[in-house]
């Protein structure tokens, strides 16, 4: 459930339609400096902990920490704190107000990089490894509040293209501080020194923009905190659980973790051993990745049409598997090297861009799959708990990328190569996207939903911000097809459980379909007084559990392409919520333009209506609309009003 009251939902939507895209959020105080102050924390971790890798692994010579583990270390030291330490942030991102716990862990910031430049200047490792770990502290800390941070402040519209801007700063800061800590501490005689300057200087820099962050009032101020670790990161990930839709977005964000880890750890190896380049080569590897997650990142505002769009997510992990494979059989198809590339010799060949375009489209793909998870976790997730639901992602992340890190030297320890792991990845991905789909069918049906209303069909919506962002709601619309139920779910940034005729559950494929979306079937009272009965029944919980159900108020589809009369359901569905004292919402509904398409009875058949006879008799990409008007008053809702209504918006 979404925690924004319905003029909270007014005033974001409002703010919403000032600016056109997610980049416009950067000249708005509510998002820029948050953004940025997440930017250059990214920004600063990357470049402290790559130019201490160089440092140990090219320049030291430390007998206790061999250089060809002091990646592994160092990586390991900073994800420790996120297993040990997020049940304990979140709770405090939940108590506290955020703009203060941010200002706070950028103090910190402050401290551990000042720590670090002695370290630094004296070239003392022990120092530096602690001051990973606190740096690792550090983000443990900020992570609840960032993704806690933004559904105070953007609107459900604006939630898909803020997350992307997030997740897009982070791979460009990550990649920016990698290439800077490189440049940094290879400098002659200064290099130590230009590093811990560099890293005081952008934790200054981060507190200096977190006093600009704006108020964000905590969620739950009575929360007593346990600082017992490990029975509150059991409790978290209980809570998580209690929403299995949640619970196992939470693990398909893991997930993508995971697949995302095994590239990112390997790309060194994976350059010298297979594709036989240089450094240079796996600096370019690294490039190439992050700029494609941050481009699939961007990219989901514009494919959502600015609404968190679930449908995305199959389609990212589509993307993954299939480029994932392909990078495979494109290292397979590389020619033999004499010797080792340079950066303008791997560009050279034409084989190595394959390469290079899987890894983008791959990582695009990655992009496109995460953000929208984030986006329905922080819809979905309760506003009291919501950053302790974050910190139970950031613990299975952790474990996660723990677990690709050994599965992944496991595999190549056996003797498999790092293709071999790449391909097994991209097949396991597809195993598991199935598994979450099939546990999760709402992905699956906003996919369908998704690819319905850009290759079918073309659908315009006008006044969608009248469909509810929380609570119950009947929707109720004209039925001038079969499909008229995947275009509201298409249209609808909540689930829709739809109050169904009996019979369309007989037509092939969209039967199936329905069923997956648990639509409700209703018969006839005449016909089976039981079936009818429980379908009210049905509906009645749909609108208990706080859900929108959808209604088609003329009993089936019209057999001429005009609106038939009500059937008196609805006012029925109506009167026995205010008997349970439920004030539901109506919201009138109309789809214009499809009477004529395929899925409509225009067509005759030995006399009769019938539908799905002629494919193409529109052409494709059929233009057609959806148009919401003002939600009614239960108290005053009248049947011939309702249709009134919506026999306007059908010529409106």
């Amino acid at each position: 459930m979404n925690s924004l009251t319905s003029t909270d939902a007014a005033s974001h939507f409002a703010n919403a339609q000032h600016h056109p895209n997610q980049f416009a959020l950067l000249a708005q105080r509510r998002f820029a400096p948050f953004f940025w102050v997440q930017f250059l924390g990214a920004g600063n971790d990357n470049v402290f902990k790559f130019a201490f890798t160089v440092l140990v692994t090219y320049q030291l010579q430390v007998s206790w920490l061999p250089a060809s583990l002091a990646g592994l270390v160092i990586g390991a030291l900073f994800i420790l704190p996120f297993l040990l330490f997020s049940a304990t942030s979140g709770q405090l991102a939940d108590k506290y107000p955020k703009e203060v716990l941010i200002r706070l862990v950028k103090n910190l910031e402050i401290v551990i990089m000042a720590l670090a430049g002695w370290g630094f200047l004296q070239q003392n490792v022990a120092v530096l490894l602690t001051c990973v770990f606190l740096m690792g502290l550090h983000s443990t800390l900020f992570g609840p509040v960032k993704f806690a941070y933004l559904p105070q402040h953007l609107s459900e519209r604006e939630l898909t293209g803020g997350n992307g801007m997030v997740e897009m700063g982070t791979f460009v800061a990550i990649l920016l501080g990698n290439v800077a800590g490189g440049l940094l501490i290879a400098m002659p005689l200064v290099g130590p020194a230009a590093v811990a300057a560099a890293c005081l200087t952008l934790a200054l820099l981060g507190r200096v923009l977190a006093q600009a962050v704006p108020a964000s009032p905590p969620t739950d101020a009575a929360l007593v905190i346990n600082w017992n670790p490990f029975t509150e990161t059991w409790r978290n990930l209980r809570l998580a659980h209690g929403n299995l839709v949640v619970f196992r977005s939470l693990l398909g964000i893991s997930w993508m973790w995971f697949f995302g880890a095994v590239f990112l750890s390997n790309f060194p190896a994976f350059a010298h051993d297979v594709l036989r380049g240089d450094e240079q080569v796996a600096s370019l590897l690294l490039v190439v990745f992050s700029v494609g997650i941050g481009a699939g990142a961007l990219l989901c505002e514009v494919l959502s049409r600015r609404h968190v769009e679930i449908g995305l997510v199959p389609l990212g992990a589509i993307g993954m598997s299939v480029f994932a494979v392909d990078l495979y059989f494109a290292t397979e198809a590389l020619p033999p090297a004499a010797g080792t590339h340079s950066l303008s010799g791997f560009l050279a060949q034409p084989a190595h861009w394959r390469v290079l375009a899987d890894l983008a489209l791959l990582s695009m793909a990655a992009g496109i799959y995460s953000v929208p998870m984030y986006a329905l976790i922080q819809m979905r997730s309760p506003a009291s708990h919501r950053a302790r639901i974050i910190a139970a992602n950031n613990i299975l992340n952790a474990l996660f990328m723990i677990v690709s890190a050994l599965l992944a030297g496991a595999l190549l320890g056996a003797g498999l190569g790092l293709a071999q792991v790449f391909l097994l990845l991209g097949l396991a991905n597809a195993l598991v996207a199935a598994y979450i789909f099939l546990l999760v069918p709402e992905y699956l049906l906003r996919f369908i939903a998704w690819v319905a209303t850009r290759l079918v069909y073309r659908l315009r919506l006008q006044g969608e911000e009248r469909i509810p962002v929380q609570g119950p709601a009947i929707l109720a619309c004209n039925h001038v097809s079969y499909v008229d139920a995947v275009l509201l779910m298409a249209a609808s940034p909540r689930p829709i459980r739809f109050l169904m005729d009996h019979r369309i559950f007989r037509v092939p494929v969209l039967g199936w379909l329905f069923r997956l979306a648990k639509a409700i079937p209703v018969a006839p009272q005449k016909e089976d007084p039981a079936a009818y009965e429980a379908a009210f029944e049905a509906a009645a919980q749909v609108l208990r559990e706080g859900d929108l159900l959808g209604i088609f108020p003329e009993g089936g589809l019209t057999a001429d392409g005009t609106l038939q009369p009500f059937k008196p359901g609805v006012l029925k569905i109506v009167e026995r919520a205010r008997a349970e004292g439920l004030a539901v919402p109506v919201v009138p509904m109309a789809l214009t333009h499809l009477w004529g398409s395929f899925f409509s009875r225009i067509e005759r058949v030995d006399g009769r209506p019938t539908a799905m006879t002629r494919p193409f008799r529109r052409g494709l990409f059929s233009r057609v609309g959806l148009n919401v008007g003002e939600p009614l008053a239960p108290e005053a809702l009248a049947l011939d009003a309702l249709r009134e209504r919506v026999a306007a918006l059908s010529n409106g």
